[in-house]
């Protein structure tokens, strides 16, 4: 019987063990949600009151909710779209992204370290306009990745791709393709560093996808894609009928992260 109950006891912390595993497994499977957040702004003093709050009070207020890997970027030199900067926040699920803003707006510490920013006069606002977009990410590609660089990050190059399709169907063809299509494996056999591939669910230039791709420099970018054009399994799948006219337009978007930013 004492044998029977130690058999018992063995088998029934086993079950345990393995049950913790699998939902830690399962968990660890969730696809993230992305926000983000493009401050379009007009003046340095609109650019520097923004890397103020960003750096010592939005960062560190979500870092204490467990939001890990928050990137801030700027376009590189030459860029003529005007100044933005460019907020990158993973999300593990949909309520962590849900109920993050009211999370950080009872952030007492934050309230403080924020305050330039957050009681912004009517007239002198810290920003022109702030844009949003919420993205889901792709099933082969369900977490953000801290890519893997070793340039000093003032030379490094992060690509942000937006492509739009003409319509819902052919946007769903697009995301199969990087998924099914073995785009992003591709991407990841040729030393993309990707740090995310998603799905656009709400934003103004919809129906599209998006994804970011980072190097060490400029030439280091150009060698990558020059690669990529001439693989062979990249000619074979683009020229696959069932993905013919799924882009109808293509943004391309160089950027390099603050000195703060967690990529």
């Amino acid at each position: 019987m004492i044998l029977k109950n130690k058999h018992r006891t063995f088998f029934t912390s086993l079950i345990c063990l393995v049950s913790i595993f699998l939902v830690g497994h399962v968990k660890a499977a969730q696809k993230y949600y992305y926000e983000i957040k493009i401050y379009h702004l007009k003046t340095q003093a609109q650019e520097d009151r923004l890397d103020q709050y960003l750096q010592n009070a939005y960062l560190p207020a979500l870092h204490r909710l467990g939001v890990k890997n928050v990137g801030v970027f700027k376009p590189v030199a030459g860029d003529t779209l005007g100044k933005r900067v460019y907020v990158f926040i993973p999300f593990r699920t949909w309520d962590q992204l849900e109920n993050a803003d009211q999370k950080v707006i009872a952030d007492q510490q934050y309230l403080t370290n924020g305050e330039d920013y957050i009681n912004a006069a009517y007239n002198d606002e810290a920003y022109t306009r702030l844009e949003t977009i919420v993205l889901r990410a792709f099933p082969k590609m369900m977490a953000p990745e801290v890519p893997n660089l070793t340039a000093n990050k003032t030379d490094r190059v992060y690509e942000l791709r937006s492509y739009e399709s003409p319509t819902e169907k052919f946007n769903l063809n697009k995301v199969h393709m990087f998924n099914d299509g073995n785009e992003v494996a591709l991407f990841k056999r040729l030393g993309f560093n990707a740090v995310f591939y998603a799905e656009v669910i709400a934003g103004s230039h919809m129906p599209n996808l998006m994804y970011m791709t980072t190097f060490n420099n400029k030439a280091d970018r150009d060698k990558h894609w020059d690669t990529f054009s001439n693989d062979p399994e990249w000619k074979t799948l683009v020229a696959k009928p069932e993905y013919q006219h799924n882009v109808s337009k293509a943004d391309i978007i160089f950027l390099h992260p603050t000195a703060y930013s967690d990529f």
